[in-house]
């Protein structure tokens, strides 16, 4: 799988622990309002642990808060987070600079017939 400047992110509604609060935050459908020329422009964050960007889907798990992983090329890259109202900033992991995206609504589901990416830890 090509890793891009913004190869991120990812999913999943909280329940109990603060992790997992933090899960619910994220998901949505973002668009980058830093400038980037080699990335994709918006990502989708869904609940199944999936989400996309241009072309691609990966898998992703919160870390712990404001840590957030993405499986890349069979591997876990790790991403620093944080939201703050309409806005999810992203930094840290493969990016040189930060990103910043703005909510722009719910996650859209995953197409039909493309699979969440396998868990590199059970891979």
């Amino acid at each position: 799988m090509r890793r891009s400047g913004l190869a991120f992110i990812t999913l999943l509604l909280a329940t109990a622990s603060p992790a997992l609060a933090q899960q619910g935050s994220i998901l949505g459908t973002w668009q980058t309002i830093t400038r980037t020329k080699d990335g994709p422009h918006s990502v989708i964050v869904r609940p199944d642990s999936s989400a996309s960007y241009g072309t691609q889907t990966v898998r992703w798990r919160i870390q712990k808060a404001g840590k957030i992983l993405l499986a890349l090329g069979g591997e876990w890259v790790e991403y620093d987070y944080k939201v703050k109202g309409p806005k999810l900033t992203l930094s840290g992991g493969d990016l040189k600079d930060a990103i910043t995206l703005k909510r722009l609504g719910p996650p859209t589901p995953r197409a039909e017939g493309v699979a969440v990416p396998p868990d590199p830890d059970t891979e």
